[in-house]
C-alpha cells in the first residue's frame, strides 16, 4: 500500500500545519461529518450552499483523526483542545482535494480504466470492473460518485488495489479534463454521444469534444469506443492513425462483435471471439445495451490480457448498480422497473425496447422529465412519445412539466391509456388504482424528478400483495 503522510499532504497542497506530526499516516478521507469513521482525515468542501469547513470541530468529534480547511481562524483554546489531532489550513479546500488525490494517483503504477459517455456510464463500469477483477485486486467508483468531488475520493480509496476502473461525468465543458488528470487512465472507454446535457453544449457534436477531453490526462492514449454510435465511428476512422483505438460493436464490424445473440427480458446471450476462439456468453440482465456493455468489458479484457474463461465469468456473474433496470418482484406478480437514476432520448429509447419484450403481460410506462435539455427539451420529450407508440405500451403515465410533450404526442399518435399529472402522489394513487396482477412497469425519468419514491410507495402498499 502506499500511504500517505502529513507531511505529503502539506507537500501537494502547499498548506500549513497548524497541528499534528508530519509523520502520521493519512489512510483514508472523508466530506462528511455524519458518516466519518475513527481515523479519517476530514476535508471541509464549499459548496453554493453550505460549508463543510465549517463543520471541521463536528469531524474531531466524531473521530476524525484530522482535518484539511480553509478560511478558520484557530483560537488558542481550540488548538489546546484539539492538540493531539491534525490540522491542516490550505487556500482551497476543494483544490486541496484534487491535489492530494493527484498525488495519490501517482503513487500507483497499475491498470486504470475510466469510463465516459452520455448514456451507460455506471452499467458498463459495473460489468468492467467486475471482468476486471476476476485478475486483479479492482477499485471501482461507487455508484455514481462520477463528478468533481466523487472522482478524487474515488481515487483516495486506493490502497493495495492491483487496478482501478473510475466513472466519469460531465453537464458542461472542461469538466471531464480536470477529472481525466486527476485519474490519469491508462485505458478510457466512451460508450457512446447522445443527447444527455445537450441544453447546456448545444450540439451532440459539443457533447463529443467533451467526452474526449479523457483523452487530455493519459499519457499514451488508448481509446475503446462503441463502433455503432455515429458520432464515435466517424471519429475514429477520422483518427485511427493518430490515436490507438480499439472498437466493439453489433452492427458495424469492429474489434470485438457480438453476434448470435439471443434476448429475453431477463437476460441475453451472444457469441464473440476471444483470442481466436468463439465464446458464448451470457448476460445476467435483459436489453440490448447490456450486450454492449459486455462487448465493451470483453474488448478492456483482451487489452489486459485477461484469459478467455474469466472475461466469460465476470460477465456471467456481475451486479448492477441499483436503480439501473433494477427488477423488483412484488407478491401480487406485478413486475416494477426500477431505471430511475437517470434518463435521456437514448436511455428512454432502450428502456422501452426492453419494456416491449414482456409480450405476456400488460406493459406500463412510468415516465418522467428529462432534464438539461434546454431549448431541445419539446423536440426530444416527443420522440420518447413517438417510442412508447413503436414499443407497443399498453399504458403510459407521465409526470413533469416536459413530460406532458411525451403524453401529448403518444395521444396525437392514437394511443388511448394516457394519463398525465403534474402532482407526483396524484400520479401514483392513480397507477395503484390501475394496477393488474402480472403488470410489468417501467419508471423512467431523471433523478431530480424522484421517482424512486413512488416505487418505494408501491412495493409498501398492502393492495398491491393482493391483486
Amino acid at each position: 500500500m502506499n500511504e500517505l503522510k502529513v507531511k505529503d499532504l502539506i507537500k501537494c497542497t502547499e498548506g500549513k500545519l497548524i497541528l499534528g506530526k508530519e509523520e502520521e499516516i493519512c489512510d483514508d478521507f472523508s466530506k462528511d461529518t455524519r458518516t466519518i469513521k475513527d481515523g479519517d482525515i476530514y476535508i471541509g468542501i464549499k459548496g453554493q450552499n453550505f460549508d463543510g469547513n465549517t463543520m471541521w470541530e463536528k469531524a474531531l468529534e466524531n473521530g476524525a483523526k484530522g482535518v484539511i480547511v480553509q478560511g478558520i481562524n484557530f483560537s488558542e483554546e481550540n488548538l489546546e483542545k484539539w492538540k493531539e489531532k491534525i490540522i491542516i489550513k490550505v487556500e482551497d479546500s476543494l483544490e486541496a482535494l484534487y491535489k492530494i488525490a493527484e498525488y495519490k494517483r501517482s503513487l500507483y503504477n497499475i491498470p486504470v480504466i475510466g469510463i465516459t459517455g452520455s448514456v451507460g456510464k455506471t452499467s458498463t463500469k459495473d460489468i468492467v470492473a467486475n471482468v476486471v477483477s476476476q485478475k486483479y485486486n479492482t477499485l471501482k467508483t461507487q455508484g455514481n460518485y462520477n463528478n468533481n468531488i466523487g472522482v478524487p475520493f474515488t481515487i483516495l480509496n486506493l490502497k493495495d488495489h492491483e487496478a482501478a476502473v473510475i466513472e466519469m461525468g460531465m453537464n458542461h465543458l472542461r469538466e471531464i479534463s480536470l477529472l481525466t488528470k486527476i485519474a490519469k487512465p491508462t485505458i478510457s472507454i466512451i460508450t457512446n454521444i447522445g443527447t444527455s446535457h445537450i441544453g447546456n453544449l448545444g450540439s451532440r457534436e459539443n457533447i463529443l469534444k467533451a467526452k474526449l477531453e479523457i483523452l487530455e490526462g493519459m499519457e499514451k492514449p488508448i481509446l475503446v469506443i462503441n463502433n455503432d454510435n455515429d458520432l464515435l465511428s466517424k471519429w475514429g476512422k477520422e483518427n485511427k492513425d493518430n490515436i490507438e483505438i480499439h472498437t466493439y460493436g453489433i452492427e458495424e464490424k469492429s474489434e470485438v462483435n457480438a453476434k448470435e445473440i439471443i434476448e429475453s427480458t431477463d437476460s441475453s446471450e451472444f457469441v464473440c471471439e476471444i483470442n481466436n476462439k468463439k465464446i458464448k456468453i451470457h448476460v445476467p440482465v435483459g436489453g440490448i445495451h447490456f450486450v454492449y456493455n459486455a462487448i465493451c468489458a470483453v474488448t478492456v479484457a483482451n487489452l489486459l490480457g485477461i484469459e478467455e474463461e474469466k472475461i466469460k465469468n465476470g460477465i456471467e456473474t456481475f451486479e448492477l448498480t441499483k436503480k439501473r433496470m433494477d427488477i423488483i418482484e412484488l407478491e401480487s406478480g406485478v413486475k416494477l422497473i426500477d431505471d430511475s437514476y437517470n434518463a435521456s432520448l437514448e436511455s428512454m429509447q432502450v428502456a422501452l425496447k426492453h419494456l416491449s419484450q414482456y409480450r405476456e403481460s400488460r406493459k406500463i410506462a412510468v415516465l418522467g422529465d428529462m432534464l438539461e435539455l434546454g431549448d431541445f427539451a419539446k423536440e426530444l420529450h416527443e420522440e420518447v412519445g413517438k417510442k412508447v407508440i413503436e414499443n407497443n405500451i399498453d399504458i403510459l403515465f407521465c409526470c413533469g412539466e416536459n413530460a406532458k410533450y411525451i403524453a401529448n404526442k403518444a395521444q396525437e399518435q392514437g394511443m388511448k391509456n394516457v394519463f398525465y399529472f403534474t402532482n407526483k402522489e396524484e400520479m401514483q394513487n392513480k397507477l395503484k388504482d390501475t394496477i393488474e396482477a402480472k403488470d410489468v412497469i417501467l419508471f423512467k425519468a431523471s433523478n431530480g424528478m424522484k421517482f424512486s419514491s413512488i416505487i418505494e410507495f408501491l412495493k409498501d402498499t398492502r393492495f398491491l400483495k393482493n391483486l
